[in-house]
């Protein structure tokens, strides 16, 4: 807890964002940081709550020490507060920037609305960390001779890297593209996460001994086999990237594409990376559609205003949430109720109830979208269909699991899937069918936060540990 009072006498602050009229005008991060004494502040609203459901698997995948590191920050010890949060977060400076935030929901302050701001104090720890150089290379001291390759170098493969390389096994991480950060890099705009952010923590690890080899897709150029020939142990960590399909027709037509496949050659332009072979998907100038009412969908919308797009309308067949959600009912978990993004508050027009019936095109170009509202089972309703203008569709409805056409199709039936087509293994050993492959993250969970893949990188890390050591003193 912070100050005993702090929270009857401090009111709740947020970061604040540029007008959206300069931000969309760029790419970079748009949040102004709290000052030290505004987070100090926000620090010392942590209450002795007696349970701190902030911190429970429900508010915190990683389970942050939160009360523990707010006392730290109101007291002045941010070098202390570092430190108990590096204990159950190996990325603050990443979760601090691109976590929904569940530990605020779960705040018993959020009874009353006015949770304290976590979010904030977490990432200016870890930011202050780096600028005062209390971040640095942490190499272990012994090597235990054994090998261990990683397949994937975003968040759950990164974690797990830092934790076996710190446990002192020799570590290799395997990377189909030409740097390290998975969707963290590809994936989510810069304008919600710089990426020299993930360039520093590679640099660290490269100096704690972790090899990164870029442009290995495994399941191509070298097989899941030949990787558990070469190391004791290998974990899965690449992720779940296949769309799910809107199974509307029309999707051949110029002008609609998948998501992904747009943010990421938008992130390559930022990055100064080339931007692969496929023609240029770009939005200025046009209307368009984005088919999604995930954070998917909301990065397609921010990519779009800051590209020049004449309009932006996002379809969501879900009901329009309440604008409150039942505290008594819903309260410690992640309620459903009306939220709207940074990017949605830059001009998105948003259909809620809304159907994607097909799309329409004229020559085999796009030119619409047609609609029609959805009753309480999200089945159409006749006679309210309707057609937006639309140059450029997106569809962003999510992931179905882990591409099935390189290692997994290539292991056959000697890596087993689950029933929803991930990787299966459990939360315990989280070891797979296969003889000494391990999943974690995306490709054994399926879709899901950033904090979730690195606490599984960390559990998985420390399984392997205890298969190759035959104990483990890793966190769980």
């Amino acid at each position: 807890m912070g100050k005993v009072t702090g929270f009857l006498e401090i009111d709740r602050q947020e970061q604040k964002y540029q007008p959206a009229s300069d931000r969309i005008r760029h790419f970079r991060e748009f949040t102004l940081p709290l000052n030290d004494q505004e987070l100090v502040n926000q620090a010392a609203r942590c209450m002795d709550c007696g349970i701190p459901f902030c911190h429970g698997p429900d508010g915190c995948p990683v389970e942050n020490q939160i009360p523990d590191w707010n006392d730290l920050v109101y007291q002045g010890d941010w070098d202390i507060a570092l430190r108990n949060l590096h204990s159950t977060n190996n990325f603050p400076e990443f979760t601090g920037r691109i976590c929904p935030a569940p530990c605020e929901e779960a705040c018993t302050l959020n009874l009353e609305d006015v949770p304290v701001n976590i979010k904030s104090v977490e990432q200016a720890i870890a930011d202050k960390g780096w600028e005062q150089g209390w971040i640095v290379p942490e190499p272990s001291a012994t090597k235990t001779g054994k090998a261990v390759a990683i397949v994937g170098s975003g968040p759950a493969g990164m974690a797990a890297a830092q934790q076996l390389a710190r446990a002192g096994h020799t570590v290799h991480v395997y990377e189909r593209e030409p740097k390290a950060g998975g969707l963290l890099r590809y994936g989510i705009p810069d304008f919600k996460m710089e990426k020299h952010y993930i360039d520093r923590r590679v640099k660290q690890m490269e100096a704690e001994g972790v090899v990164f080899h870029y442009g290995v897709n495994v399941g191509v150029t070298v097989s899941l086999e030949e990787l558990a020939e070469r190391h004791d142990a290998v974990i899965l960590c690449a992720g779940a990237e296949r769309p799910r399909d809107p199974g509307v027709g029309g999707m051949e037509l110029e002008g609609c594409h998948w998501a992904m496949p747009y943010l990421v050659q938008q992130n390559r332009r930022v990055g100064g990376e080339p931007e692969g072979d496929e023609a240029p998907i770009w939005a200025g100038g046009k209307h368009v559609v984005v088919i999604g009412g995930g954070d998917t969908a909301s990065d397609c919308v921010g990519t779009a205003f800051r590209q020049g797009a004449l309009s932006v309308t996002q379809l969501d067949i879900r009901p329009i949430p309440p604008l409150k959600e039942d505290k008594l009912a819903v309260w410690p978990y992640w309620p459903t109720k009306f939220r709207t993004s940074s990017s949605q508050a830059e001009g998105a027009e948003r259909e809620f109830s809304a159907a994607t019936l097909g799309l329409v095109g004229e020559d085999g170009k796009v030119i619409g979208v047609k609609c029609a509202r959805v009753d309480e089972k999200r089945r159409p309703i006749e006679g309210t269909e309707f057609i937006l203008r639309a140059d450029l569709v997106l569809a962003a409805i999510g992931f179905s699991g882990p591409l099935l056409d390189t290692y997994i199709a290539q292991a056959g039936d000697k890596l087993e899937l689950d029933g929803r087509t991930n990787v299966k293994a459990n939360t315990e050993d989280y070891k797979t069918s296969m003889d000494k492959v391990f999943a974690a993250g995306d490709v054994r969970k399926g879709q899901s936060l950033v904090v979730w893949a690195i606490r599984e990188g960390r559990q998985a890390a420390r399984a392997v540990d205890e298969l190759l050591t035959g104990s483990s003193d890793l966190p769980r």
